[in-house]
């Protein structure tokens, strides 16, 4: 009897000792995604958006007069298409983060273009007669350096580097019931700036808003009629403006 009722105390001090022992064991906190989360580290990606070009083309009715024989062609006429389309296209570089919360970096990027627009000139020499002044760019590229902050997971970031736009301008229509087709394709070097917002919503992958400016300047395009044998110039000054969302894959960095 005296051994039933022993077990029966030892066993009632063990149940009240249990919850006490693991009161003073410490507990496990999960540590939040975004507080432990590092730029620092490589990406690759894809991105989609829009772009608005202002191309100054000057002067594609001298370049139709004058190659006709028609002139000298006094004045001076500037045809402004605005091309206008979509831009798709990828993207790759390397962050570092230090100090804790600043990340510079570098990337690379390229998109393919749609982005094209058109105007009518008259062409006074050979009255009622227009000439038909079209633009477009084919491809975007540039290489950046870029400077953020980091919000833990969520980084503002500006950017400035090199870039590169391929273009293609064309003047076509009749001069005194005479076709014409002039055709000039150019890749031309410049420079572009911009800014946006990267949001990290898992370890290995982030999410994009991005403003970018190109600036191209000013410079003379040849124009070749190979029907009509015709060779000359306009000078073109450019730039492009594109906002675009991107995808990024991380990979090297301290999650991976």
């Amino acid at each position: 009897m005296r051994k039933l009722s022993f077990a029966a105390v030892a066993a009632l001090v063990m149940s009240i000792a249990a919850p006490a022992r693991a009161a003073d064991l410490p507990l496990k906190t999960e540590t939040p995604f975004a507080a432990r989360f590092s730029w620092t580290g490589c990406y690759l990606g894809g991105h989609l958006g829009g772009g608005f070009a202002r191309k100054d083309i000057t002067d594609p009715v001298e370049l139709v007069q004058d190659s006709f024989g028609a002139g000298p062609t006094t004045g001076i006429t500037t045809a402004s298409p605005a091309p206008g389309g979509v831009v798709i296209g990828g993207q790759i570089g390397c962050d570092y983060q230090f100090a804790p919360s600043w990340v510079v970096g570098i990337e690379g990027a390229a998109s393919g273009s749609t982005m094209k627009g058109s105007t009518t000139v008259g062409l006074p020499l050979g009255s009622p007669d227009t000439a038909l002044v079209r633009a477009k760019t084919d491809f975007l590229t540039g290489v950046t350096a870029r400077v953020g902050y980091a919000f833990d997971n969520v980084l503002l970031y500006a950017k400035s580097g090199v870039a590169l736009a391929a273009d293609r301008y064309d003047v076509s229509g009749s001069f005194v019931d005479i076709p014409f087709g002039f055709t000039g394709l150019e890749n031309r070097i410049g420079w572009t700036a911009g800014g946006g917002v990267e949001w990290a919503f898992s370890q290995h992958w982030s999410a994009s808003i991005e403003y970018d400016y190109y600036g191209f300047g000013h410079r003379l395009v040849t124009m070749s009629d190979p029907t009509n044998v015709f060779l000359g110039n306009v000078e073109v000054r450019q730039n492009i403006q594109v906002v675009k969302a991107g995808l990024n894959f991380h990979i090297w960095g301290p999650g991976w």
